[in-house]
């Protein structure tokens, strides 16, 4: 379900590393290219070892022959290796940005479908960084790991191969070592697996810490919380620094072990070969292809050791993005939407409705309500902070389902429509407005991402947005800054509200659209509105009683209930909440 938590634990194996292969495996050129390199590359290097001995056997001798030509023989093999590996290294460093760069692509549409419930239960800045440092974990995993992992298992198998054919009872001595190397891999690597998992989410953590400081700066200087915020950073550093510290302990335990293992299991078998080539079995060049190759057998076995806890990590990476990958919308199109009626009309219709937020189960944001908002209505909502007023706007745009009763749109239960349709009929300025971190074209193209630079100007021009967006530096094509810094709070709003009426829809939703402007600029900006209100059905929310007197009608919530509805006219002379809200209101300004 799309609103579970996604910080379950991970599974305790590679396991996870095989949604990296569903995705590595759509560019299987790329794949060919970079094994049959590592295939060469790895061969080469076992290669090497055979060149030192002909070399000593041959040309470390009187009379041993051209010396020049066991020479070139190496030579060679230096010039192949070069080249396999440098394709290797183009290869998989490719394949490692695009598998990346495809799995943020999913992770961010999946995202993108799942309704704000999710959000609610999981921090979208830890969303963020799984965004960013897992799959910059799972970069390396792909463009380096795995194939520092198959070049090691190739040149440690073959070079046992090559050692046989040197020497077999040396050989099959050293190869007794390596049960006993490979029992505190397996003991270990457990622990460091868990530990990695650890490791991620505590930097996740710091992201999470650093995208809140940095997005609420202003209140933080303002409330002089500096020290506390940078003391809340540093705890969650060191948290970071602390499970990392375990994670590298372990590793390096790991590592010492398997070393002092493997060259110690050489060094006696060394000891055996000196004395093979003292009985003449052996011969010189033979030991030095024999201890070379040794040494490129144990750091192999060694490296492994080191790039199982790399994919360990990356295990982990990968199974927190495919919790993301995983989660299903719970606000999706039925198998056959029924599609809404043209010409739209606006009507919308609340039957009977019951609703509670996820996170908070146990309180009723609306208790059977009932409303019918007829085409061409203008409806105000007024009440009191926690009313439901804006759980009507989240059920109306389908951000949420009711627990009982329907929401329709021009008769259409919007269960049962597609909830792009829905969202297309219904232009929505919130009170908190978004202003996204690019230029103000691309801010007013969010209500209607075709319109050209005249319907841009139209629009800015009802809001009275338009005089400031001229003197902007660059125009329409000015940068906003994260969060519209580059403008100020009423001129993100008139923006907000461009954007509605670039938008064209039938269902108005205004949540108190001008609250942010001026008195002179509400002016303007109500009388734009009032003209893009007429013929639509407009439904707005009411913080200040000032806005709602032209309404056709006005209901009045209470705890997730209507406890009036009226006239601005009527509900004064009656003396309910509505009335004692405006005179709490009149009263203040008045003050």
């Amino acid at each position: 379900m799309a609103g579970e938590s996604v910080d379950a634990p991970q599974g305790k194996s590679l396991g996870n590393l095989k949604m990296i292969w569903s995705y590595a495996i759509r560019y299987p050129g790329r794949i060919g290219g970079a094994a049959v390199a590592l295939l060469v590359a790895a061969l080469a290097t076992l290669a090497i070892p055979d060149g030192f001995r002909r070399v000593i056997d041959k040309g470390f001798v009187a009379g041993g022959g051209d010396v020049a030509t066991h020479f070139y023989y190496v030579l060679g093999i230096v010039i192949l290796l070069a080249l396999a590996t440098a394709v290797r290294f183009y290869f998989v460093s490719w394949l490692g940005e695009r598998v990346v760069a495809d799995i943020r692509t999913a992770v961010h549409r999946n995202l993108l479908r799942l309704e704000p419930r999710f959000f609610e239960e999981n921090r979208p800045s830890e969303i963020a960084s799984r965004l960013t440092a897992d799959t910059a974990v799972i970069e390396m995993v792909v463009g380096t790991t795995v194939s520092v992992a198959l070049r090691n298992i190739v040149m440690g198998v073959g070079g046992i191969i090559y050692l046989f054919t040197l020497a077999p009872k040396l050989t099959g001595a050293l190869l007794l070592g390596i049960p006993i190397v490979i029992l505190p891999v397996m003991l270990l690597g457990r622990k460091v697996r868990d530990v990695s998992r650890s490791s991620q989410d505590r930097i996740a953590d710091v992201g999470a810490i650093v995208s809140e400081t940095l997005g609420a700066m202003k209140v933080v200087q303002a409330f002089n919380q500096q020290a506390r915020e940078s003391g809340r950073f540093s705890s969650a550093v060191e948290s970071a620094f602390g499970t990392a510290k375990r994670r590298i302990a372990l590793r390096a335990v790991m590592t010492a072990i398997v070393i002092s293992l493997m060259f110690g299991s050489i060094t006696l078998v060394m000891w055996q070969a000196a004395l093979d080539v003292q009985a003449g079995r052996l011969t010189g060049g033979t030991v030095a292809a024999f201890v070379f190759t040794g040494a490129l057998v144990a750091g192999a076995f060694g490296a492994l050791t080191e790039v199982y806890g790399e994919l360990l990590r990356g295990s982990g990476a990968a199974g927190r993005l495919a919790e993301l990958l995983a989660q299903v919308p719970e606000i999706k199109a039925p198998a056959q939407p029924k599609p809404l009626p043209t010409p739209a009309m606006g009507a919308l219709a609340f039957d009977n409705v019951t609703f509670r937020y996820p996170t908070r189960p146990d309180v009723s944001a609306l208790e059977d309500f009932t409303l019918d908002v007829k085409p061409g209505e203008t409806l105000a909502i007024v009440g009191p902070s926690g009313a439901g007023k804006t759980t009507l706007f989240q059920l109306a745009q389908r951000f949420y389902d009711p627990m009982s009763g329907a929401v329709r749109l021009d008769g259409i239960d919007l269960r049962e429509a597609d909830p792009a349709d829905v969202r297309a009929r219904i232009a929505m300025v919130p009170q908190e407005t978004t202003i996204f971190a690019a230029s103000a074209r691309d801010n007013l193209r969010y209500g209607m991402w075709d319109a050209d630079d005249d319907a841009l100007w139209a629009a800015a021009e009802a809001a009275n947005a338009a005089e400031f967006l001229r003197r902007l530096p660059e125009g329409l094509d000015t940068f906003m800054g994260e969060g519209g810094a580059r403008v100020s709070g009423g001129q993100r709003q008139r923006l907000a509200i461009a954007r509605a009426i670039l938008r064209d829809a039938p269902l108005l939703l205004l949540d108190e659209a001008t609250s942010a402007l001026d008195a002179e600029s509400e002016r303007l900006v109500q009388a734009s509105l009032e003209r893009l209100m007429s013929g639509r059905t407009t439904i707005v929310i009411a913080h200040r009683l000032a806005t709602v007197r032209a309404a056709d009608r006005i209901i009045v919530l209470e705890r997730g209930r209507i406890v009036e509805e009226g006239t601005d006219e009527s509900l004064q002379a009656r003396g309910g909440l509505y009335a004692r809200l405006a005179r709490l209101q009149f009263e203040g300004l008045a003050a």
